[in-house]
């Protein structure tokens, strides 16, 4: 099978060298010509997947045309926002007959839509699915086991995307709920960033625990009031994303949140982020503008919001757990 990956970052590398284990044609692409010659040169990302090998038959291109003409199927993983200026630049060049798989999360800010809706603007296909769920880059590069949430309305594009992913090392459980999915993999990087600003602040497992557990509900909650299918909070992309975006330093959002919680040097954590794609960044003003559009109560939003974007004291986390 033929298959392009769009975005060239640590999960797009991942994703593309999962891709090679089955057997596939791969090329990626990046709109970058100095990182398209690095990764052809160095055959590593040593900025964020550093140590790992890419193999050589992964192509690069910075040629969105030629990357995405004849493939069977393109994946987008490039971060949530430039989702709306490549599916622009995709609107022309995909084919009736070829698949989409989005592994891309987040909300546009402004708009407030979420990937597929943003997606759908510029391309109309049915041929759509959405991945999403527990996986760091560095654990999929290593072939440990990997369970991802698969939405889709499409049976040919699942089986699409199983023939090209789906092997002894990864796993894809399928749903129709495309919005669920995409409300639990966008918001779990704002909650990994609270839970981070927890464990920066010296919280016990116990508050840490109980933090999750809350947020668990809140997030069915949201799942129901925006129409989705309230079940999907106990999906791969639901409780299984949640647990491992809040209890990891792998993940950018928690530790930003760590940064945040121990009152690290502002200097450093400005570094971090001028550095780092920190997604539940990007997220949180998109989620709490569509809460606030669509008037839905979701008082953790507000307060890392506040805690954020305008210094609150972050030991109120504290006492809106007891208070909640």
């Amino acid at each position: 099978m033929k298959v392009c990956v769009l975005g060239c970052g640590a999960y797009g590398i991942a994703l593309a060298m999962m891709l090679v284990r089955n057997n596939h044609d791969i090329t990626m692409w990046t709109k970058f010509e100095d990182e398209k010659n690095m990764l052809e040169t160095k055959r590593e990302n040593n900025l964020k997947l550093p140590g790992i090998k890419i193999p050589n038959n992964i192509k690069f291109s910075t040629n969105l045309k030629e990357t995405v003409e004849g493939k069977d199927l393109i994946i987008m993983a490039v971060p949530a926002g430039v989702v709306g200026k490549t599916s622009e630049d995709l609107e022309e060049l995909i084919k009736e007959n070829q698949h989409i798989c989005l592994a891309s999360k987040g909300i546009e800010q402004g708009s407030c839509l979420f990937v597929e809706e943003i997606f759908r603007k510029y391309v109309k296909t049915d041929n759509l699915a959405i991945i999403s769920g527990p996986s760091f880059a560095s654990d999929m590069v290593k072939n440990n086991p990997i369970g991802l949430s698969l939405a889709t309305t499409s049976e040919e594009t699942e089986n699409i995307v199983r023939q090209a992913l789906e092997n002894k090392f990864l796993k894809l459980r399928e749903t129709d709920d495309i919005i669920g999915i995409e409300i639990c993999g966008s918001i779990k990087n704002v909650i990994a960033i609270a839970a981070g600003i927890l464990d920066g602040m010296g919280a016990s497992s116990s508050t840490k625990a109980m933090f999750i557990t809350e947020s668990l509900h809140d997030i069915k909650e949201l799942i129901g009031s925006l129409g989705g299918d309230k079940k999907t909070i106990l999906s791969f992309a639901g409780f299984g994303d949640l647990l491992l975006t809040c209890t990891s330093e792998q993940s950018r959002n928690f530790k930003y949140g760590k940064l945040i919680g121990s009152k690290t040097d502002k200097k450093i954590i400005d570094d971090y982020v001028k550095n780092t794609t920190i997604e539940g960044l990007y997220t949180l003003k998109s989620i709490y503008k569509l809460l606030n559009d669509k008037k839905v109560n979701m008082p953790i939003i507000d307060l890392v919001y506040n805690i954020i974007l305008k210094n609150d004291d972050c030991n109120k986390l504290f006492n809106f757990l007891i208070s909640k």
